[in-house]
């Protein structure tokens, strides 16, 4: 059977040269782990370290396993990580398609062209569906290896359903580069022929990727460690087509603990799951950068990156080979970090959706607020709880007015409530400032220790022996009713 060769070349004559181009290729089964978004993370930062192109190709050949809205999870969280494409199935490019699925005609012409080179084979044995995804059989040598030219023939004719597999040879080793991990050899006859194109005609994902890696003119190749064990057969597809081998890149895995790898089955967190527990995405990005890769030069001890400064930074040399351990701790505080370095009307609106989930009153300023909480916060979602005393004063214990450090107990506790109610009624301008000179003057009239009146005062407008912020800010922010309302239910407490 001739191979229409003109195909072939068009094909090749479509590929860009001459720069870095890098792919992240997801499949649409589900969430973002945060493996799948360290993947993306550097490919991205590779690609824009050398000024080169960064592509989104989707894998969705594996049809049983796609699951509803993935792909549009992949697009939102590309977009809010700022990890932007130059090429792909919604922006386009010049080898397109960017969706495998629609790739599908290609892959049978790649096939029958490694068989015409002798480099695969038509099987036409009775396997089942898992064995032709793998390729994993328990047989010394499949038979149809050897079947002549004109049996192969006649069961095409016959209409004979069939695989083609890769013809791995019997005899000397594969060796192949990793950045990471260095020179690897294997000895070809540990190599099974593995499937390249199902009987369905979709191909494997080893076969998908190293045709669509070639034809998309992809330079470095970033996957996990999972597939150093199928890299010599990579290698094999490459040579026997004739192209040029990228540079792989296999990064360890990111494990839960010395012993397990992170899982969504073992309820560790995606993107998503970090963002809805209060993590900014800068944040995770700069921390996710970090697990497995280290700057070096005068970076090297560097832990805060923008984005800007990764790409600035990023050198394939920095990726480890050892498993990097995802540290919920270290997560936390990078997120304070971030937090605490955002200009103050930022973090007001980043804050205020989480301010109002438990202050519901519209006249209580969320941006005062935001103001207490900035330095006093680790993740948004600390917020609400910190918080939810603005809008209704909780049920406290009297034991609360009683610390020792601020030389209170129930009987100096109402002593200066029944002197700050007058003395806070005859504020006319109810300003921080005249809050806080108030207090403070009054502190010195009774010949106290100012933390001895804030103390009481604090307690019995929040209800709380923690609250961001202090006395004056609380009241201030409370306003002059409520302050008198909260400030005389502590009264009749401490009365009681």
């Amino acid at each position: 059977m001739a191979l229409d060769m003109q195909f072939f070349e068009e094909m090749e004559a479509r590929i860009p040269k001459g720069k870095v181009r890098t792919r992240f290729a997801p499949s649409p089964t589900g969430y973002m782990h945060v493996g799948n978004l360290r993947t993306a993370l550097y490919t991205w930062l590779i690609a824009r370290h050398a000024g080169g192109t960064f592509i989104l190709r989707i894998e969705d050949t594996d049809q049983g396993r796609l699951v509803e809205g993935a792909t549009d999870v992949i697009y939102r969280t590309m977009a809010e990580c700022g990890l932007t494409h130059d090429e792909g199935p919604d922006v386009g490019g010049p080898v397109g398609p960017y969706i495998q699925s629609q790739r599908r005609g290609l892959y049978g012409k790649y096939a029958e062209l490694l068989v015409e080179k002798g480099a695969a084979y038509y099987c036409f044995c009775e396997k089942t569906e898992s064995e032709e995804d793998s390729g994993n059989f328990d047989r010394a040598d499949d038979p149809c290896r050897s079947l002549s030219p004109e049996e192969v023939a006649a069961n095409l004719v016959a209409g004979k359903p069939y695989v083609i597999r890769q013809r791995i040879p019997h005899e000397g080793t594969t060796t192949f580069h990793d950045v990471s991990f260095g020179d690897i050899t294997v000895e070809n006859a540990t190599l099974d022929d593995q499937v390249l194109l199902k009987r369905d005609g979709l191909p494997t994902y080893n076969f998908a990727n190293v045709v669509d890696d070639h034809l998309m003119g992809i330079t470095h190749v970033v996957r996990g460690s999972e597939y150093l064990s199928s890299a010599p057969k990579y290698n094999l597809l490459y040579e026997a087509f004739g192209w040029d081998i990228p540079t792989y890149v296999h990064c360890s895995p990111v494990m839960r603990d010395q012993h397990n790898k992170m899982s969504k089955r073992h309820g560790d967190p995606s993107y998503e799951d970090l963002k809805a527990q209060g993590y900014l995405t800068d944040a995770i990005l700069n921390y996710v950068a970090l697990l497995g890769w280290a700057p070096k030069g005068e970076r090297s001890e560097q832990e805060i990156f923008s984005l800007a400064e990764l790409v600035d930074a990023f050198d394939i040399a920095g990726i480890s080979k050892s498993p990097a351990i995802f540290d919920i701790e270290k997560l936390t505080y990078f997120n304070a970090t971030y937090l605490r370095a955002m200009a103050p009307e930022d973090f007001a609106q980043t804050a205020e959706p989480y301010i109002r989930q438990a202050v519901k009153d519209p006249a209580i300023d969320t941006a005062a607020i935001a103001a207490l909480l900035q330095a006093r916060c680790e993740k948004l979602t600390d917020i609400p709880e910190k918080v939810d005393f603005f809008d209704a004063l909780p049920d406290y214990d009297v034991e609360f007015f009683t610390n020792k450090k601020s030389k209170t107990n129930a009987e100096v506790s109402q002593n200066m409530l029944e002197s700050a109610i007058p003395a806070l009624e005859a504020v006319a301008d109810w300003t921080q400032e005249a809050v806080h000179d108030t207090l403070i003057g009054l502190a010195e009239k009774l010949g106290v220790k100012n933390a001895t009146l804030m103390w009481p005062v604090r307690i019995a407008v929040a209800g709380k022996l923690v609250t961001p912020g202090g006395a004056v800010e609380l009241c201030h922010i409370l306003g002059k009713a409520e302050t008198l309302r909260r400030l005389t239910l502590g009264l009749d407490k401490l009365r009681a």
